[in-house]
C-alpha cells in the first residue's frame, strides 16, 4: 500500500525537537502510527492492543520502559494511563527530547491524564484523515484564511476539479487507508464503524445497547452541518437527552465529530450560542446516511449539507497540520436569523466566510457580512463564498469567490 506523505509531517518533527514526547492524537484509521514509524525509522515500536504488552505496560509500566527502550513508538496510549508518570521520571531523568512518540483516539482520558502527569513535557498534535492537498501532493501548508498573501500562495498550489469528482471524494471520504489500498468505501466504512463500537465506544461510553448507538450514529451523520439539538437527537433514537450529550461528547472525544462555537461577545446580545454539528470525514457521514455514490449524494437533498461538512474539515485539517490545535473558528447566527457560515479570528480581525455548493455565487449570498459591523467591536476583514465557481474573483473591494480548490 502507497504512503501518502502527510502535511503534518513538518509539525511532528518539531515538537519532538522541543518536547520529550510528542502525542499524535486523532480518529482511527487517521494513519497516526504509519506517521510515526515513517518520520522516526530508528525507533522502537510497540501497540497496547497486544494484550501481552498492555498487561506489562498496566501491571509493570516501570519494566514495561525498560523492555521498550526509547526512543520509542507507543501504540494507544490511553489504554495504559499509569506509563505517563514513568514517562515523566524518564523525560525529567534524561533530559532528552524526542525519546516518547505517542497515539491515541480517546482524548477524554489522555488529556486528563497528560494535565496530571506531563504538563509542559508533551507536544500535542491532533491528526485527522487526508486533506485534499496531501490527497493531491500538493505540498501547501499553510492554515486557511481569506487573505491575498494567501489566496496567491493557493492558487499556485490549487488542483482543479469538477463538480463530480468533488463529489465522488465527499462520498468516498478521505481516510489515508481507504484512499491508498482503494477499498470500496461501503467495505471500508462496515468494517470502520464495526471497530470504533467495539473499541472506542465500549471504553468510552459503557454503551450497554450496540444497536441503539449505531442509530445514534446514524441520527448524527443526518443532522452533519446543523445547529445541535440533543433534544432532537434524543427523541430520534428513544434515549435521554444527556445520554444523546454523553454520546455526541464520545463522537467528539474519538475524533468523529467537531462542534463548530457560535461568535458572540458582550454586543451581541441577539447572538445564539449553540453549536454546530460536523462530521469530520464526510465519507463515513455518507455511508450512515445510507448514500449509494457520489452522483446520488450530489442530486440529493443533503448535498449542501455535505459540502459544508467537507469544507469545515479541511479547513480545520489545515490548522490541525500546522499545529494549531484549537483552530480560531466560529460561525454566527443571530435572532433575526443572519447567519454567516464561518468567522475565523486572527490578530483582531474577524474574517467571514460563507460556504455555498453553487458554481454561480453572488453578492446577495454575503449580505449578512455587515452583522459583524455593528455587533462587534472586533474589525471586520476580507471574506468571501467558497463555492464550485472555478476561477478566483474579486466579488466586492474586500470579499472574493473563491474555488473549492484553494482548500
Amino acid at each position: 500500500m502507497a504512503y501518502i506523505k502527510r502535511a503534518v509531517e513538518e509539525t511532528v518533527k518539531t515538537a519532538a525537537a522541543k518536547f520529550p514526547a510528542v502525542l499524535v492524537t486523532g480518529p482511527r484509521q487517521a494513519g497516526k502510527t504509519t506517521l510515526l514509524k515513517r518520520v522516526f525509522k530508528g525507533a522502537d515500536y510497540v501497540t497496547l492492543d497486544d494484550p501481552v504488552a498492555l498487561r506489562n505496560a498496566v501491571e509493570e509500566p516501570g519494566n514495561f520502559l525498560k523492555v521498550y527502550r526509547s526512543p520509542v513508538i507507543i501504540d494507544e496510549i490511553q489504554y495504559a494511563p499509569g506509563l505517563f508518570r514513568y514517562i515523566k521520571i524518564h523525560s525529567d531523568k534524561s533530559g532528552k527530547k524526542g525519546q516518547f512518540y505517542l497515539t491515541g483516539s480517546q482524548q477524554f482520558r489522555m488529556m486528563k491524564n497528560i494535565s496530571e502527569s506531563l504538563a509542559g513535557r508533551v507536544g500535542i498534535i491532533t491528526m485527522l484523515g487526508l486533506s485534499m492537498r496531501e490527497a493531491d501532493k500538493t505540498g501547501y501548508r499553510r492554515p486557511f484564511l481569506p487573505v491575498e498573501k494567501y489566496f496567491k500562495e493557493a492558487a499556485a498550489a490549487a488542483v482543479k476539479t469538477t463538480y463530480r469528482k468533488l463529489f465522488d471524494v465527499i462520498y468516498r471520504g478521505l481516510m489515508p487507508a481507504r484512499e491508498a489500498g482503494r477499498i470500496d468505501p461501503k467495505l471500508f466504512y462496515s468494517s470502520y464503524v464495526k471497530t470504533y463500537i467495539e473499541r472506542d465506544v465500549r471504553d468510552l461510553a459503557q454503551v450497554g445497547d450496540e444497536l441503539k448507538f449505531l442509530k445514534f450514529l446514524a441520527v448524527a451523520a443526518g443532522r452533519t452541518g446543523q445547529m445541535l439539538n440533543y433534544a432532537s437527537m434524543a427523541g430520534d433514537v428513544s434515549v435521554s437527552v444527556p445520554t444523546a450529550e454523553r454520546w455526541t461528547s464520545v463522537l467528539c472525544a474519538s475524533g468523529v465529530a467537531y462542534l463548530l462555537q457560535p461568535y458572540f461577545n458582550n454586543r451581541t446580545k441577539r447572538a445564539l450560542k449553540t453549536p454546530k454539528f460536523y462530521f469530520l470525514d464526510t465519507g463515513l457521514a455518507a455511508y450512515l446516511t445510507k448514500w449509494g455514490s457520489g452522483s446520488a449524494l450530489e442530486a440529493g437533498a443533503m448535498s449542501g449539507a455535505f459540502f459544508e461538512t467537507f469544507v469545515i474539515a479541511e479547513i480545520i485539517k489545515s490548522y490541525y497540520n500546522a499545529g494549531i490545535s484549537e483552530p480560531p473558528l466560529y460561525y454566527y447566527r443571530d435572532k433575526d436569523g443572519r447567519e454567516i457560515d464561518l468567522i475565523i479570528e486572527g490578530d483582531g480581525v474577524l474574517h467571514p466566510v460563507e460556504i455555498k455548493k453553487t458554481s454561480n455565487p453572488a453578492v446577495e449570498d454575503i449580505r449578512y457580512f455587515t452583522a459583524l459591523d455593528k455587533y462587534t467591536e472586533m474589525k471586520r476583514g476580507s471574506g468571501g463564498i467558497i463555492c464550485n465557481y472555478g476561477n478566483f474573483l474579486r466579488l466586492t473591494g474586500k470579499d472574493s469567490i473563491i474555488p473549492v480548490s484553494y482548500l
